[in-house]
């Protein structure tokens, strides 16, 4: 069940979440003019947090946002005591928008971004056992989905059309090939080669994205970064979804299409989460 914050940490200052506020001329509500970052924290640590940062970093740099976060390695902590989560697992949201300004599509000069983040309490499952149905459409998105930017719609109107048809998620599909899902990478397997879409502009190269391949690596899996075409999808052994929350989660279904009967899931897919399982556990 989705529940608000305890408290929200909004330019430098801690708030009771109703407390928190922002200018109607934010750019980041104006124009969805921002960036966002989410983080996983699990047993006390955050799940590959430096990764995190990093494209936060990157994707404020692609938009020309000059922020230098580096304080936010003082800041989280403090946010999570006051939220009583510094001893829970929970999910890390931050945002940082340009700022506040008189509403014109240029770049205003001179403006502080407006930077806000809270935490909210989640319970991961070692291995999430979620054996999903998806739908596909067309991926009418703009074409710089590498940056992670708060401008979602494209993705929130992909992510209800799964919701109205009782799915968990849907794939997104460009000139007929499958780049990614609405809020989660997707990965397809045969003859136990792992296929994914190279990280170019069509999709956010999602840090559990990265992390799959650095364990299919480990586990001496064949990858090929190459995306499939919508028609190749039932010709595929297994495929998965991967995502900070999500982590490794199984496709039991495309469409109409079934890969598995029953609670089956894929030999790949299995020893992929039973990897990630071990990496979260042992840090």
């Amino acid at each position: 069940m989705l529940h608000y914050p305890k408290k929200v940490w909004l330019n430098g200052k801690i708030l009771d979440a109703k407390a928190a506020r922002i200018s109607v001329f934010d750019r980041g509500f104006l124009f969805g003019d921002g960036i966002y970052e989410v983080m996983a924290r699990m047993g006390g640590r955050f799940f590959y947090e430096q990764a995190h940062l990093n494209r936060l970093e990157a994707c404020l740099q692609k938009i020309n946002i000059d922020l230098d976060i580096r304080f936010l390695v003082t800041a989280i902590p403090k946010l999570l005591k006051e939220s009583d989560l510094l001893e829970n697992d929970c999910l890390l949201y931050i945002q940082v928008s340009r700022g506040v300004a008189p509403r014109k599509h240029a770049f205003p000069h001179d403006i502080a971004p407006t930077v806000m983040m809270y935490a909210t309490s989640k319970t991961f499952p070692e291995i999430n056992t979620i054996n999903s149905s998806v739908k596909t459409m067309e991926d009418f998105r703009w074409s710089r989905c590498d940056i992670k930017t708060t401008s979602l719609l494209g993705n929130v109107m992909a992510n209800e059309y799964a919701m109205q048809n009782d799915c968990y998620e849907t794939l997104l599909v460009r000139k007929n090939i499958i780049t990614e899902a609405s809020h989660c990478n997707v990965f397809f397997v045969k003859d136990k080669v792992v296929y994914t879409h190279p990280a170019n502009e069509y999709i956010l190269d999602g840090i559990t994205r990265q992390v799959v391949l650095e364990l299919c690596d480990k586990l001496k899996l064949e990858v090929r970064e190459k995306g499939i075409f919508k028609q190749q999808m039932t010709e595929m052994d297994e495929a998965f979804l991967t995502g900070t929350s999500t982590q490794i989660a199984s496709i039991k279904k495309i469409d109409g299409h079934f890969y598995y009967k029953g609670d089956e899931i894929g030999e790949i897919t299995k020893n992929l989460q039973r990897a990630f399982l071990q990496l979260k556990t042992i840090g």
